[in-house]
């Protein structure tokens, strides 16, 4: 059985009919979200460990110790632009696989070693600076992960049903991070606080190095992407060695600002409910340290059965509408929900959950709508150096800055601000995007280019034929 490409929606981009392997579909759809999930299982482990780790491997009071340990966990995103920059262009030269499988090993390796790191009792100051490089390791490799995941399910999936396909790419990440946060947990419990200072939260880290081995052996058994290969060959004869960066950043900076803005409001979001959640409800809620952890899992388990059924409804009414719901629904509801979370245990869950909601048709459809936003010989690199930029500033960052303002105003909306900040921002970079549902991922030019302008014809035409008009009468 295969699926069938069809053609395209009137007035689209259109390519030939296709058809892609059920079997290969699925193999693409399992490699692609296991690299997410590993990486998302790291950040798992490590927010949800944080104060055990900060415990273990950094000096002063608790209160110290756990902003050295979250201005460690945006370290790692600070690194990640550049490797954005070493993996997309060579993902764009070399094909998809093969950079995705290094990237998965190496991100994979470094988060085994986290567990490995002797205490700050054992060796002092070398505690926290190997921790510091890991993090930076486990960045540089996360820096072509996403990027990559993305655009090989993207170019493997219908074009009917690149956003049902591509949401489970973020079924991956939450799987992922869920699976770290229900080890670190279920350790918690089972160990008890003593055991789980001591030794117990290495335990999870353990985990990495037979997830990132399942991973790199799901990779080397796909061959490249068709959409790829046909680029590749046409280069082949053209004798064109691919797009450089000053020919992206010439040529393409208009749709690298605009993935940069959409991801602002993306990891914004996203780091506040799922990495930064535990901590704040610990420290500002004054919840115990299974329940902080326990009831934002919850919640993303709820997500997960969502995203499915929201990248379908991308795929029916636009990935714009579904982003224009979410920006929204997020702006009006986030203070409303952080108000309510500080009412107990029951106005927490509700906060979470109708927060998590209105996130889903972001979380959904990027994996259908961002490759889209780059031609297939700059999609890599257009992908993995605007997405990495934005989330290195702005997302990893978001636990650390939320944090610290909390502690500097004494208030527990500033999570709620903060993420109505970035919706803003999220919402003025959506303005000037160009809806691709539907839209072919073939070829060298930016899918739904050309109904775009199209459009831009069609709302002046009746100048042009007053200008016609007018230069008959003038001759």
């Amino acid at each position: 059985m295969s699926y069938v490409q069809p053609s395209t929606r009137q007035g689209h981009h259109t390519a030939p009919d296709r058809t892609t392997p059920r079997a290969a579909l699925r193999r693409a759809m399992a490699a692609s979200a296991i690299g997410n999930a590993t990486e998302w299982f790291d950040y798992g482990i490590y927010s949800y460990g944080l104060t055990y780790i900060s415990a273990a491997l950094f000096p002063g009071s608790t209160a110290q110790a756990t902003l050295f340990a979250l201005a460690t966990f945006a370290i790692s995103f600070l690194v990640r632009p550049l490797g954005g920059l070493f993996w997309g262009p060579l993902g764009d030269r070399l094909g998809r696989k093969h950079v995705l499988a290094l990237t998965i090993i190496i991100m994979s390796m470094a988060t085994l070693l986290v567990g490995l790191l002797p205490s700050y009792g054992s060796i002092g100051i070398w505690a926290p600076v190997a921790l510091v490089a890991l993090r930076m390791i486990q960045g540089f490799s996360t820096g072509g992960e996403y990027g990559g995941a993305a655009t090989f399910m993207a170019e493997y999936a219908p074009d009917d049903k690149r956003g049902f396909c591509g949401s489970f790419l973020e079924f991956g990440t939450l799987a992922g991070f869920s699976l770290g946060a229900f080890l670190m947990l279920g350790c918690s419990v089972l160990l008890g606080n003593d055991a789980m200072h001591s030794w117990g939260w290495r335990l999870p880290f353990l985990v990495a190095a037979p997830l990132g081995l399942i991973g790199l052996y799901l990779r080397s058994k796909m061959e490249d992407t068709p959409v790829f290969r046909e680029c590749a060959e046409a280069a082949e004869r053209e004798h064109h060695a691919g797009v450089t960066l000053g020919e992206l950043f010439g040529k393409y900076w208009k749709p690298l600002l605009q993935l940069g803005g959409l991801v602002v409001a993306l990891n914004v979001v996203n780091y506040v409910l799922l990495a930064y959640m535990p901590t704040f409800m610990k420290k500002e809620l004054g919840m115990s340290d299974n329940l902080s952890l326990l009831l934002p899992l919850i919640g993303m388990l709820s997500m997960m059965v969502l995203l499915p059924f929201a990248g379908a409804l991308s795929d029916r009414i636009g990935r714009k509408k579904v982003w224009w719901l979410s920006l929204f629904g997020i702006f009006v509801a986030a203070v409303p929900m952080f108000s309510l979370m500080t009412h107990g245990i029951a106005g927490a869950l509700i906060g979470l959950a109708v927060l998590g909601l209105l996130y889903v048709p972001q979380l959904a459809s990027i994996s259908a709508m961002f490759p889209a936003m780059f031609p297939t010989q700059a999609r890599y690199a257009g992908m993995a150096i605007a997405y990495n930029l934005s989330t290195s500033i702005f997302g990893g960052t978001a636990p650390m800055v939320t944090d610290w303002l909390i502690g500097r105003t004494g208030s527990t909306l500033v999570p709620a601000y903060y993420m109505m900040g970035a919706c803003a921002v999220g919402a003025i970079a959506l303005l000037f995007v160009t809806e691709t549902v539907g839209c072919s991922l073939r070829g060298r030019e930016i899918p739904g280019a050309k109904q775009a302008a199209g459009a831009r014809r069609g709302e002046t035409m009746h100048e042009a034929v007053h200008e016609a008009l007018a230069e008959h009468r003038h001759a």
